[in-house]
């Protein structure tokens, strides 16, 4: 007898969601339409929430890395009466101070009683913020301090000292009141950074590229580097920007040079990179940026770091511009410098004003900073216009001094 076969009943086959409501193919079903639309809100809350905490991890890790000094607007506030009156609408007044402290990550770099600004620049941001211009006061300028607090509290009287011992002396606030008496010109914010929030900012942007006619070697500022073209990173920077008797003449108006043209390509580097409209570049550079910063109230919080940022990110790198206060030496001791008058005057009278500076690079190329007060280098009068401006500068008297958009090798 031959054996009974039974046949399997072949499975049904998947003909299309428009034939099988409600079912997928095999054993997965798609809910009714209220129970799916509530699953995909909840995915999509989920995904938004992750991210939102992801976010928020990050914002606060940044945000805790910026320092303030409550003493200082504590100090700055005592002497309101002797401070400038606020400069025109939306423009803003900086002051940049690098300092040399030794202590900390920075105590590699030997041992020191203090610590005094290494580098000071008074950056203005024009109120239209068209253009920026930073300008550099010489360390060794002799310079009338004003009554300051001191670490320890006590207070000295009013002095005529080299410029970077008021901070020494007295901290950021009696830097600031110092500017503000030299300048007559009032200090909107101030970013204080060391030695290790300057490397960490280099190599967070990929470094920087110099160009160096010979070897260098140099102890003092930890600094070994071949002839030729170069993209410096952190540490080499640090060396590149602070050695004076290795690069150059050995003068401190060189090195200061020196630091701005370093600046201007940092600044080039990070608007041709897009690393402000990129948040994977953004972030290493806001994490370096703010884990050695020390900054006043009105900046000490990502918020009001990045809106500052915000608002200059569309200056052209040829309206960036560096340059030194107009200086020579100084008549009592050619070790030290001095203002020279008027053209210094004149400098900062448009700063505070919000008016148009124009720098060009010196005579022969050298980006020097105006040491006589004959008009030529150092500017022109405010109502006759100065020497023919570079094309990427604005109007009014002329300085020496570089932009950004010139690069180091060039």
């Amino acid at each position: 007898m031959d054996a009974e076969v039974t046949e399997t009943p072949e499975p049904p086959r998947f003909t299309g969601w428009a034939e099988r409501p409600g079912r997928g193919p095999g054993p997965w079903r798609t809910p009714p339409d209220g129970r799916w639309r509530r699953r995909l809100a909840l995915g999509a809350a989920g995904v938004l929430l992750a991210g939102a905490g992801a976010g928020g991890v990050v914002y606060a890790k940044l945000n805790g890395n910026i320092h303030t000094d409550s003493d200082v607007e504590a100090e700055l506030r005592k002497w309101e009466s002797e401070r400038p009156p606020a400069g025109p609408p939306n423009a803003q007044n900086l002051l940049l101070i690098g300092s040399d402290s030794r202590t900390g990550g920075n105590s590699a770099y030997g041992r020191s009683s203090g610590q005094r600004s290494d580098t000071t620049m008074l950056l203005h941001l024009a109120a239209d913020r068209k253009s920026a211009t930073a300008v550099s006061i010489p360390r060794d300028l002799v310079v009338q301090v004003p009554h300051c607090k001191g670490a320890d509290g006590r207070e000295t009287g009013p002095q005529t000292i080299q410029f970077n011992s008021a901070f020494a002396y007295g901290g950021a606030a009696c830097t600031i009141r110092t500017v503000e008496k030299l300048t007559r010109i009032r200090i909107d914010h101030y970013l204080i950074i060391d030695f290790v929030g300057f490397k960490r900012m280099v190599d967070a942007v990929g470094g920087v590229e110099v160009c160096l006619p010979r070897p260098v070697r140099d102890d003092e500022a930890h600094l070994r580097l071949p002839a030729g073209r170069q993209t410096l990173q952190g540490e080499a920077a640090l060396g590149y920007v602070r050695a004076r008797k290795s690069l150059g003449d050995g003068s401190d108006t060189e090195r200061m040079e020196r630091q701005q043209r370093f600046l201007g390509a940092l600044v080039k580097k990070v608007q041709s990179n897009g690393v402000l409209l990129n948040p994977t570049r953004l972030y290493p550079v806001l994490d370096a940026a703010t884990s050695s910063l020390t900054t006043d109230g009105g900046l000490a919080s990502l918020r009001g770091l990045y809106e500052l940022v915000r608002s200059t990110r569309g200056i052209p790198t040829g309206r960036v511009q560096f340059l030194t206060v107009p200086r020579r030496e100084y008549r009592l001791d050619p070790n030290r410098d001095e203002l020279v008058e008027p053209d210094a005057d004149r400098l900062f009278g448009r700063l505070g004003r919000d008016l148009p500076v124009t720098v060009r690079p010196a005579p022969g190329g050298a980006e020097r900073p105006a040491r006589s007060g004959d008009g030529a280098p150092g500017g022109a009068p405010d109502d006759k216009p100065g020497p023919e401006p570079s094309p990427s500068a604005g109007s009014g008297p002329t300085f020496p001094g570089t932009t950004a958009e010139r690069g180091i090798c060039e």
